[in-house]
């Protein structure tokens, strides 16, 4: 499983051609405690860079953004009665949604976990 980040704090783990997404333990922290998210119908395709999700917290609510191309296959059915699991299990547990890629995944954009942690001590 190859494991990357963007610079908007998603993070993504590639599987063959699935991806899951969700948020890093970095955007949750921010966030503070997540009280809902709006989660893709399955079946909606997306590009990289358009928003998929909204995640909602005490704070705001932001935008998850599709880290690649693809259709979205499922999403995390835990989230619709414990929205929380973003805030405890951001990286694992707490994922949002997985697409089918479109073709082969482009990680071009994307970061490394040390190039992550880079970027956000950076910030």
């Amino acid at each position: 499983m190859n494991r990357f980040f963007t610079k908007d704090h998603e993070w993504v783990a590639i599987e063959g051609e699935i991806a899951t997404v969700g948020i890093s333990d970095y955007a949750q922290a921010q966030l503070g405690d997540i009280t809902f998210v709006e989660l893709p119908a399955p079946g909606t395709a997306f590009k990289a860079g358009d928003a998929v999700a909204v995640v909602d917290s005490v704070k705001a609510a932001s935008d998850v953004y599709a880290p690649l191309g693809g259709s979205v296959t499922e999403v995390n059915p835990a989230l619709a009665d414990t929205p929380e699991l973003v805030n405890t299990e951001a990286e694992r547990g707490g994922w949002l949604f997985r697409l089918k890629l479109d073709g082969a995944a482009d990680t071009s954009g994307l970061m490394d976990e040390a190039g992550y942690a880079a970027h956000v001590k950076a910030l």
